[in-house]
């Protein structure tokens, strides 16, 4: 009887050893692939987790401007404090006006009220959002509203301080669309001359809105949930897990998703987690979560922020990968047995550098070690070595990829490719601290567009894009590599000059601006002239902060508006009493064809 000989148990080791190497290989790419990927589709979630979070204050804080504005008018502490409701009042009239344009404007306002503080509370001036409609009630629907947190607790604040309400389902009778639906509600003193606080300024927010329109950006298939610092749901993809506490049953994020249970009870700042290593608690998703402050005047309140996004999204590169690497276990190990049948002594050498490649897979010297070179079936198992190294590189890639792409977003217009508020702030901070340190100066340019609303309104808001993309284009090569132009929003440029520069030549610049800007642009094949008016700031002499340059601007940019024989101004040409009015705040809508209102001419305006 012929025993096996050496030959063929060397065959059959070397085979076997072939074989598990191969599928050992495989499964651990596989799995850290998977591992990998998701790691980057979690850091890649929470990014966009905080860019929401941070889109939220932003918004909220608009809200509160809002409402501060609105409560600085004179005619606001007139009114709260003389007026009863009763009658035609003209200069109420006239305010109302102006309650009426923040309801236009701002389609996520349910409400805007003045409340005196008298007559228990009673409204003077409501306006509610009835459809897409804002109507005004009228004098035999104003109620009193002094017996409302939102009222008294207002009214205990001083000036220029803002209260944030709960977030809470409206029941209050009467309030058109905002019966029922989740509001949030900013509220801010009127006080009179003396320091008397006469009434309040109160806005409800309808939130679905608000986060709808914050949320516009982000991929279809992403879920978003809010809970207060209670946990009780907010937001949620399913509508009847929200607002439990209104229905008779609370239903908290906590226990929903346990390992949420940090933020609330231990203050911690973000939570990540999927169904990969966690596949009971986020099964077949991915989930980040973070924990941040709401209503700053509220002492400890906040909410927690949290998206989802399905984990096949993130997995669609492993699979494909892991089809890869079960035709290369298959295909290795058939070579495997071929090549330890004839070749049994030889294949020991190539064997061990394949188990170093395996051991140091992200290796490049390794990969230039292996003989991809061959055309035998140890060239085949070397480049499908190779190959599984490239996708998996390839995948990471395209992940931080994205994650530049996201970050870009945040900071650049996506019109025409600008740097927005954001990031011209961080630049202007930086040239003002260079232009402390070196002497020199430097100037700010507040560029509106004059005719932007007729052109939007006569040939459509596609070539409206079309005319800023141009504008974009001319202001760009107007200025040097060492200056910035940035989008701040609508038809609104703001330009930085740095250097020598700044000093005289800024209203040449601005000049060169004015006319480039006053020719005719052919925008798809219509020839139009949009004209632009432009306020000029000077560091130091106008101011030494990013916000004050930027509104000494803004108001010398106003005045220039208003003055039919000056289309550009510089703010230490304003009039002193132009200039105090300034201090206060330049009053500004969000959104394009903005029109600008100083707290004290707003009454001879309207």
């Amino acid at each position: 009887m012929l025993r096996p000989g050496l030959t063929f148990k060397l065959s059959v080791l070397l085979a076997c050893i072939g074989v598990l190497a191969s599928g050992a290989t495989g499964y651990y790419a596989y799995r850290a692939n998977r591992t990998l990927l998701v790691k980057e589709a979690e850091r890649s979630l929470m990014t966009s987790t905080e860019l929401l979070a941070q889109r939220s204050s932003v918004a909220i804080e608009d809200i509160a401007a809002d409402a501060q504005v609105l409560a600085s008018l004179p005619s606001s502490a007139a009114i709260a404090q003389a007026d009863d409701g009763a009658g035609k009042n003209a200069a109420r009239e006239r305010l109302a006006q102006v309650f009426f344009s923040f309801m236009t404007h701002h389609r996520e306002y349910l409400q805007v009220r003045l409340i005196t503080r008298e007559h228990h509370g009673l409204e003077l001036i409501r306006f509610d959002r009835d459809a897409s409609q804002a109507v005004r009630v009228e004098e035999g629907g104003l109620q009193e509203k002094g017996q409302f947190a939102y009222v008294f607790e207002t009214l205990a604040l001083g000036r220029g301080h803002i209260y944030v309400s709960p977030i809470t389902v409206n029941h209050e009778q009467g309030a058109h669309s905002a019966q029922g639906r989740p509001t949030l509600r900013l509220g801010t003193p009127v006080v009179d001359e003396r320091g008397v606080v006469v009434g309040v300024v109160v806005i409800d927010v309808d939130l679905a809105r608000l986060l709808e329109r914050l949320q516009v950006d982000l991929p279809g298939n992403y879920e978003v949930y809010l809970a207060n610092e209670w946990g009780d749901f907010l937001v949620h993809p399913d509508v009847s897990q929200t607002f439990g506490f209104d229905k008779g049953r609370r239903i908290f994020m906590q226990e929903t998703f346990p390992a949420t249970r940090p933020l609330f009870e231990d203050g911690r700042s973000a939570v990540m987690l999927n169904g990969l290593a966690q596949p009971d608690e986020a099964p077949s998703r991915i989930l980040t979560f973070i924990r941040r402050p709401f209503g700053a005047s509220e002492g400890n309140r906040f909410v927690v922020l949290g998206l989802a996004r399905p984990l096949s999204d993130a997995l669609n590169g492993a699979s494909m990968l892991g089809d890869s690497i079960v035709r290369m276990v298959l295909i290795s190990s058939l070579l495997a047995i071929i090549l330890a049948v004839m070749f049994a002594r030889a294949l020991v050498q190539p064997l061990q550098t394949l188990a170093h490649a395996a051991t140091h897979f992200f290796a490049d010297h390794t990969m230039e070690a292996l003989p991809v070179r061959r055309t035998d079936e140890i060239g085949v198992l070397a480049r499908c070595f190779d190959r599984m190294r490239r996708e998996i590189r390839s995948q990471i890639d395209g992940l931080h990829s994205r994650h530049h792409e996201l970050a870009h977003l945040a900071r650049h217009d996506v019109l025409t490719g600008l740097p927005n508020r954001m990031l011209f702030m961080e630049r202007l901070e930086e040239a003002i601290r260079g232009a402390e340190s070196s002497g020199e100066a430097l100037a700010v340019l507040f560029v509106d567009l004059d005719r932007f609303k007729q052109i939007n309104d006569q040939f459509g808001h596609s070539a409206g894009d079309d005319v800023l993309v141009e504008v974009a284009r001319r202001l760009q090569d107007l200025l040097t590599s060492a200056d910035m132009v940035a989008r701040l929003g609508g038809d609104e440029f703001v330009v930085l000059i740095n250097g020598p520069r700044s000093a005289g030549p800024a209203r040449e610049i601005a000049s060169r601006i004015k006319q480039t800007l006053d020719d005719v642009l052919l925008v798809n094949e219509r020839r139009m002239t949009v004209g632009a008016s432009i306020g000029i700031s000077q560091y130091p002499e106008d101011g030494a902060s990013a916000g004050a340059l930027l509104l000494n601007a803004d108001a010398a940019m106003y005045a220039a508006k208003s003055d039919a024989n000056c289309s550009y101004l510089r703010y230490q040409d304003l009039p002193d009493a132009q200039r105090s009015r300034a201090t206060m705040g330049v009053v500004r809508r969000r959104e394009p064809d903005d029109f600008l209102v100083t707290p004290d001419d707003a009454d001879a305006v309207l």
